[in-house]
């Protein structure tokens, strides 16, 4: 059987995941990886058989995406031809995590693509959503790259194809302690906001690894370092507490340790204001923003005694298991009438894809 595992680049999480996705699938089949995107800082240490630049979003340093920069780097003329010229129809089953080029060639072409993926759980009607509404930032989880069946990964299995979070083996065989730090993980927030405000608690040490240094160095009690998975971990395995963005991977990793954690949403990004209402519920304190009149809350954070249960089973071998057994044997039925949905791709022009492009940026 031969597999295609398509997984998003923007963001780390997506391939830190992949790392204990990936033997599995190796044992299950012929495997070939297809990568897009441009922002992640974690390799994968497997061969990559199709790299793409997708579409990508650029972390700006106020808290959100840099518009900006992140229409410079894009190319819709570039991604069209990706989507077309990917031979998904060669592939016996397309499992994809949050992928556009796969999803959107798997929907032109009529092929089933297993969607496997945070977002899938996010989406999920059962899942926490922010009191705020966000239609444009739904409309795009659902559309940015659409699946024909959808699993999911999330703090709670809020339902029954969702399931509790992949945790990498370094961090699941590791034995957590506590070196008297803080770990900092907020990639959409430039150095000197963050130095400027976690400064003001003088008696921690910070460790910060930051989206936007292009070396290691020093001010005050705060280290800044470029993005490095190995000392990332190492960071996050002997830290008190964990300071980082309502992403997924890094929270869960934090509660898997047992690490206190608080966690800032991303201005708008819709994914994270559900993230952030989901960990509100399990007791983890949300912040708007990094700002000074957050400085109470961070202050009250680092002196509390926090303590988050969680179950959060080693089950990734049985998950893949169960999606290869019921879509790697029907190759035959693989070409599935997806139904029209909100585009069709042959219709699909620059100015669509540039409203989504836009929208989710806002």
């Amino acid at each position: 059987m031969k597999i295609l595992y398509a997984i998003q680049g923007t963001g780390n999480g997506h391939l830190s995941r992949a790392r204990d996705i990936i033997p599995i699938l190796q044992q299950k089949g012929e495997l070939d990886i297809l990568v897009s995107g441009i922002q992640a800082d974690v390799d994968l240490p497997y061969p990559v058989k199709y790299k793409f630049k997708g579409l990508s979003f650029i972390f700006g340093k106020k808290g959100g995406i840099d518009l900006i920069a992140t229409y410079k780097k894009s190319n819709l003329k570039q991604l069209y031809k990706e989507i077309k010229s990917l031979p998904v129809e060669d592939y016996d089953l397309v499992i994809n995590d949050f992928e556009p080029v796969s999803a959107w060639a798997c929907k032109m072409k009529k092929k089933a693509c297993i969607g496997l993926s945070h977002q899938a759980a996010v989406i999920n009607k059962h899942s926490p959503k922010p009191k705020k509404k966000d239609p444009v930032g739904k409309a795009v989880l659902h559309n940015y790259a659409p699946v024909t069946a959808s699993y999911g990964f999330h703090f709670v299995s809020y339902d029954e194809n969702i399931f509790t979070p992949v945790i990498r083996a370094q961090v699941r065989n590791a034995k957590a302690v506590d070196k008297s730090h803080y770990t900092v993980y907020l990639p959409a927030y430039g150095d000197e906001r963050i130095i400027k405000l976690l400064s003001t608690f003088p008696a921690i040490k910070w460790e910060v690894f930051s989206k936007h240094a292009k070396r290691a160095y020093t001010e005050k009690n705060i280290s800044i370092q470029p993005i490095n998975n190995e000392a990332f971990i190492e960071s996050m395995i002997s830290c008190t507490g964990i300071l980082c963005g309502a992403g997924f991977e890094t929270p869960a990793e934090a509660l898997y340790l047992k690490k206190k954690l608080m966690a800032i949403p991303m201005k708008g990004q819709y994914e994270q204001q559900c993230n952030a209402a989901a960990l509100k519920k399990l007791g983890v304190p949300v912040i708007k923003s990094l700002k000074k009149k957050q400085l109470p809350a961070i202050q009250s954070w680092v002196e509390s005694a926090q303590s988050i249960p969680v179950n959060f089973p080693d089950n990734t071998h049985d998950i893949i298991s169960m999606i290869i057994k019921k879509y790697g044997t029907i190759s035959a039925k693989n070409k599935l009438e997806l139904g029209k949905g909100i585009h069709s791709l042959r219709k699909l022009k620059e100015k669509s894809l540039g409203t989504i492009l836009t929208q989710l940026a806002e």
